[in-house]
């Protein structure tokens, strides 16, 4: 089968890339944005069959110049929350991915792509309807856009092939160091425990503790598990992509310390001791963040499930744990 992977130097992408070689595929083309070489890295662990330039890679499809793949996988977009620039966001996720659409749609071939959770916004509700969104920043709407697309294309049955969203929740997982601010709490914490014996959570906000924030953490490892089911049992919409738990950014931290300390031949620690011995601390909460942070996620599940996909979702405890002994092994020494 030939695969177009966009974004496959990424952190999702990527683990897509190893997710298909694992199942015996290796007739992909690679599409990413390189201006940030030490992605090669991601790109270096997997098997490809070609890369193009993003740029020129969307002037081909334009132009009518690309081949004809059996399958897109679209991860390729701008994953930072942050990004105030509305025209790059605008320009790097609606229409890149619209005209990625409209190029799967003409050939009839299945289109996986990437949603967001941040079409929620501060909504507390996360069912995939638009009654329950309401995007907090322009990723979030860039995301919101598209998947307004598609629903509009459902709705009148004009498409000729499987289009599936999938709405990521918190991902985390190996493969994200290039990521910066952006990578997952858990990657940043590696190092901070590594380095200083101890990690940072934000202080209490909206209502909750300190640390006690909630989010749906889904470990990557699981996000191929579902990527395969739909390649093989294609249905199309959109779908949430979490584990339907919300745990507290606490919980990530604690087994954070817990495995690290374990692999020190130490003792493990309750969240009570962790804060007392100083290896938990905790930090006022950014001004920059205010009015534009999800304090709270939960993703339901019952449309994932009802499209047949019986995938188990990892707790935090057995992702984080799992998670801190690839880093073990992909960063022995941290300076």
């Amino acid at each position: 089968m030939s695969i177009i992977v966009t974004g496959a130097a990424g952190f999702i992408g990527c683990n897509n890339v190893l997710a298909l070689n694992a199942a015996g595929e290796t007739d992909i083309i690679a599409v990413d944005n390189l201006t940030n070489g030490d992605k090669y890295q991601n790109l270096a662990k997997c098997q490809i069959s070609d890369y193009f330039e993003k740029n020129d890679f969307i002037e081909r499809v334009k132009k009518g110049e690309m081949a004809v793949p059996d399958l897109i996988v679209h991860e390729g977009a701008c994953s930072d929350t942050m990004e105030r620039d509305g025209h790059y966001m605008m320009e790097n996720n609606y229409r890149y991915t619209l005209e990625l659409f409209r190029f799967a749609q003409k050939h009839r071939i299945p289109f996986i792509y990437a949603s967001s959770a941040a079409t929620y916004g501060a909504k507390t509700t996360f069912v995939e309807e638009p009654e329950f969104e309401g995007p907090l920043n322009v990723y979030g709407y860039s995301k919101y856009l598209f998947d307004q697309v598609v629903r509009r294309e459902m709705a009148a049955g004009n498409l000729t092939a499987p289009v599936i969203g999938f709405r990521y929740f918190n991902v985390y997982g190996p493969h994200e160091q290039h990521k910066g601010r952006m990578a997952s709490v858990a990657f940043h914490q590696y190092f901070q425990y590594r380095r200083d014996k101890k990690v940072k959570l934000f202080e209490g906000c909206l209502g909750y503790g300190n640390g006690e924030q909630l989010r749906d953490f889904v470990y990557i490892k699981d996000i191929n598990k579902v990527l395969m089911h739909f390649i093989n049992n294609p249905v199309s919409g959109i779908f949430n992509l979490g584990t339907g738990r919300a745990q507290s950014f606490n919980d990530v931290a604690l087994t954070v310390i817990n495995t690290l300390r374990e692999a020190e031949g130490k003792a493990t620690f309750t969240l009570q001791e962790a804060v007392q011995s100083g290896e938990l601390e905790y930090i006022p909460f950014p001004e920059a963040l205010k009015g534009r942070y999800q304090a709270y996620t939960q993703a339901n599940l019952e449309k994932l499930r009802l499209a047949g996909c019986p995938v188990e979702f990892s707790s935090v405890e057995e992702g984080t744990r799992d998670y801190m002994q690839d880093l073990l092994k992909a960063y022995p020494t941290v300076d």
